[in-house]
């Protein structure tokens, strides 16, 4: 901001001088300290990782004659794009407890099955037989301590069927709880 001084007293235009400068230099200093406040906030701000997905539009997958990681191609929410579609996982971005939850739906003779894998490692097995040929669903939930980096997924066991339409039955999901 500049000022001129239109008067011929010295004192006026060494006053105005001084309280502009005092003005600037407080503006100043307010900025920094509302940067610095504003830096806290944003640097403090917990991560934020949710998705929501759906298998396919395919109808019945499998049953083959070897395990398949299962790609859930639709999704629906992935805040913080942890889940990629392409390959089917679920990567920790950050370590803390995690929520997973999977349902799986069957609609044909055969069993209907899913494993959960951590990192390579099976750490959950969940099937039904269905030899009623009727709809028939299960759902299985988590909760993991992961460390960043983990990878989690579903695959479908050989032999084994799973089914989705687009009724979207057959879905995979997860959210962080906390960071530790």
């Amino acid at each position: 901001m500049q000022v001129r001084d239109v008067s011929t007293h010295p004192d006026t235009h060494t006053h105005t001088h001084t309280h502009t400068h005092t003005h600037t230099h407080t503006h100043a200093r307010a900025h920094t300290h509302t940067k610095h406040i504003s830096d806290f906030f944003v640097s403090s701000e917990k991560p934020k990782v949710a998705f929501y997905t759906a298998l396919t539009d395919a109808g019945t997958l499998g049953p083959y004659n070897t395990a398949i990681t299962l790609k859930y191609s639709k999704v629906f929410t992935n805040i913080g794009n942890a889940y990629n579609p392409s390959t089917g996982f679920f990567t920790a971005p950050v370590k803390g407890v995690y929520y997973l939850q999977f349902t799986v739906f069957g609609y044909s003779s055969r069993r209907i099955a899913v494993h959960v894998y951590k990192n390579d490692q099976r750490i959950m097995a969940n099937g039904d037989y269905n030899n009623d040929m009727v709809q028939k669903f299960f759902t299985n939930s988590l909760v993991l301590e992961l460390t960043a980096g983990d990878e989690i997924y579903l695959v479908l066991p050989r032999s084994d069927c799973i089914h989705d339409t687009i009724g979207n039955q057959s879905t995979f999901s997860g959210s962080l709880l906390f960071t530790l």
